[in-house]
């Protein structure tokens, strides 16, 4: 194979390559897309942070500021007709848990039991003579009355009544219970009252329990004390039957 010459050599490393100016161009439009890129990310992240900074800074009014957009000027607006007060007073601070149990408030008194219309007697202790306008007690009932009861009763009452609750092992006061001697001689209307305006820190109900459901959930109450007062002997021999033997 013959040799080329120096010449040759020489000339062929002199003259430019096909294509030589296309290959040093492409460096640089890489770097300037890459440039592109950047920019692009760049804006889209202030974008992003104003964003941000916008829910951090919402426009409010701070408390008792003025503002133009109501008549009277208060950016504080009354609270409508109706509203019924969550917690207040020193009984609120504890229902969190983190001060501790609270010690049980005063005992109110006896209770005031409601006439057949459903309004309070005079007396504080007169019984009703009369037979209130109660819904006869059924097994339908009963069942409506326990299922109430576990919604909106048993988280401070307990599922068995017994006042021990969730929501008051964790430092709101525990309520009494429903198998003591006074309350299991305490009338119906006492139960249907305490639901409807509530009783101590016990806020009322009548704006979520329906009047039936209140009687239900009185059904259901008597049921409880029943079951946890009644004697064996008293007993249905069939319901008798099903109970565990003794040893």
């Amino acid at each position: 194979m013959k040799r080329p010459s120096i010449h040759e050599s020489v000339r062929r490393r002199a003259s430019p390559r096909i294509g030589a100016p296309r290959a040093a161009k492409r460096p640089q439009r890489r770097s300037r897309a890459a440039l592109r890129v950047l920019l692009c990310i760049a804006a889209l992240s202030a974008g992003c942070e104003k964003g941000l900074r916008n829910m951090y800074e919402q426009p409010k009014n701070n408390p008792l500021t003025a503002n133009a957009l109501f008549a009277d000027g208060s950016s504080a607006r009354p609270l409508v007709t109706g509203t019924v007060p969550h917690s207040g007073g020193a009984a609120a601070y504890p229902s969190s848990g983190r001060l501790g149990e609270m010690s049980l408030p005063p005992d109110p008194g006896a209770p005031v039991p409601l006439g057949p219309s459903g309004e309070p007697l005079a007396a504080v202790n007169q019984v009703p003579t009369e037979p209130l306008h109660a819904p006869p007690v059924t097994r339908a009932r009963v069942l409506r009355g326990q299922q109430r009861f576990d919604i909106y009763c048993s988280p401070c009452h307990g599922i068995a009544g017994d006042g021990d609750g969730r929501v008051a092992r964790r430092g709101f006061p525990h309520p009494p219970t429903f198998h003591s001697d006074r309350l299991r001689r305490t009338p119906d209307s006492h139960f249907y009252a305490v639901i409807t305006h509530g009783y101590g820190v016990m806020y009322p109900y009548g704006d979520r329990v329906a009047p039936d459901d209140r009687w239900a959930i009185v059904s259901y109450i008597r049921a409880l004390q029943l079951s946890q007062s009644i004697a064996v002997s008293d007993l249905p021999p069939t319901d008798a039957a099903k109970l565990p033997e003794r040893r």
